[in-house]
């Protein structure tokens, strides 16, 4: 099966065997097409305003807030239920407990990756003398 641009909006693709595209015939039906709509952020009630994640009524109730202040900053905050994290302690895990002590010894004695390449230099050209 090929596909094909639909004959009669030219836009979107069908397969060779169908008439019209979904799109199309919904037109020919009489069904608009309903379009998600976000909700407020703030409220969660209405509809945000386009380009914005708030609806038209926050968006008024917070700058006449704004400007009830006196030119003083004021931040919009809202809760989303998450508390705030005061350090950086509290995201990363501690480290040192991830690993048995018997372990953590045995990793810091092992060679770096330049002193494996350094030896392995060296056995090398030790390599390419003795065999002739």
């Amino acid at each position: 099966m090929r596909l094909i641009k639909c004959p009669r909006c030219e836009l979107n693709y069908i397969n060779e065997d169908e008439g019209f595209c979904k799109v199309c015939k919904r037109e020919m039906k009489g069904e608009s097409y309903r379009e998600e709509t976000e909700l407020c952020t703030v409220c969660n009630e209405r509809p945000v305003m386009p380009g914005k994640d708030i609806c038209y009524f926050c968006y008024k109730e917070i700058q006449s807030s704004e400007e009830s202040t006196d030119d003083t900053e004021t931040a919009v905050s809202v809760d989303v239920g998450i508390d705030p994290v005061s350090s950086m302690d509290e995201m990363i895990p501690d480290e040192e407990n991830d690993i048995p002590e018997g372990e953590y010894k045995e990793i810091e004695n092992e060679m770096s990756l330049d002193e494996m390449g350094e030896e392995e230099e060296l056995n090398d050209d030790g390599d390419d003398d003795g065999e002739d």
